[in-house]
């Protein structure tokens, strides 16, 4: 039985695709809610174990390991009962590493571009090119999937990070126009049949918009 500390939000896209992928390796997870917008992660005791405050980390009997994408590999290779969702052939993994870093560096990164403001800058307004910025990334997932899944016809590491984040883009600005991501939108509906998906994802990403919007327009009030 792991003893698996997991410090995060259940706003947090990264933290959600942490749990998503414990959730399959048959992990029990003990959850240290971190409360962003109070200012948890800045404490000095948080700062001890992750002086980039950021969220999530595992405390792994000692072992503190921080970033998502570092925290759901390190899961699969020392829990999994087999490597499914990371499997030991270097083109394999190195196409997930490839989408592991897309979540990071395309996806992930254009919704902080929309959101930091409005959480932590006291931001009311909706610029268009950060819409369309972000709306860019569903176009550029959607083109990607030429299989069931990002690698492949079977589910790893890389659709249980994008997922996510695509799920958080989503409720900010639904994919209404199946037409124009058909791909992308078959590969929702695939990943929402994992087990306890709306409880473990869907429900955080739905919270964080609707937080997001609700301090916006605090903020337009405030600036008035």
């Amino acid at each position: 039985m792991s003893n698996i500390k997991l410090y995060t939000a259940k706003l947090s896209p990264p933290g959600r695709a942490v749990e998503l992928t414990a959730s399959l390796l048959g992990l029990e997870l003990e959850i240290i809610p971190i409360n962003l917008l109070a200012g948890d992660h800045r404490k000095p005791e948080f700062l001890k174990m992750n002086p980039q405050h950021t969220i999530p980390i595992i405390d792994d009997g000692g072992v503190v390991i921080r970033d998502s994408h570092a925290i759901i590999i390190y899961l699969v290779q020392k829990y999994g009962k087999d490597l499914a969702l990371y499997p030991d052939d270097p083109i394999t993994r190195a196409k997930i590493n490839a989408a592991l870093h897309f979540d990071s560096g395309v996806l992930f990164s254009r919704l902080r571009f929309y959101f930091e403001p409005i959480l932590y800058g006291g931001s009311s307004e909706l610029p268009q090119h950060k819409i369309d910025y972000m709306r860019k990334g569903y176009e550029l997932l959607n083109d990607a999937l030429v299989d069931d899944y990002i690698v492949g016809n079977t589910l790893t590491l890389a659709d249980l990070s994008c997922i996510a984040t695509i799920a958080t883009m989503e409720a900010f600005f639904p994919l209404e126009d199946r037409s124009s991501y058909p791909k992308l939108f078959a590969w929702i509906e695939r990943i929402s049949q994992l087990p306890d998906y709306d409880r473990l994802n869907q429900q955080g990403a739905i919270e964080f918009a609707e937080i997001c919007e609700s301090l916006r327009l605090s903020n337009g009030t405030k600036a008035k």
